[in-house]
């Protein structure tokens, strides 16, 4: 049975790229929680995947680039990215993003 009650504090962060932290909150086969940490100047590379994915901007500021259209969102804002969208993130400020995945990343979990 998965938890059902998470604290931050139980859980290790993982370094994936330069300048960016995250932790796998919680997730089951079909929904993912993911907090991701950025430092100012840190890129999360353009990509995409199958899952729909929805995120929040918890602080800081960001440029998000989704399907090409770039927008910078700050400590409140939220964006959702439809499967196989390219999307990307560039971090103006350090903050944390806030990501739920649809189903889950199975790539994230070890």
């Amino acid at each position: 049975m998965k938890k059902v009650f998470i604290a931050d504090n139980d859980i290790a962060w993982e370094t994936p790229e330069p300048g960016i932290r995250r932790k796998v909150m919680a997730h089951d086969d079909r929904l993912m929680l993911v907090k991701v940490e950025f430092r100012k100047g840190a890129i999360g590379a353009l990509h995409e995947h199958h899952h729909s994915q929805i995120s929040h901007v918890e602080s800081g500021v960001f440029e998000i680039t989704i399907g090409g259209e770039k927008k910078v969102l700050r400590a409140g804002d939220a964006y959702y990215i439809p499967p196989h969208m390219i999307h990307g993130a560039l971090c103006l400020e350090d903050g944390v993003l806030i990501d739920v995945f649809s189903p889950h990343r199975e790539d994230f979990v070890k």
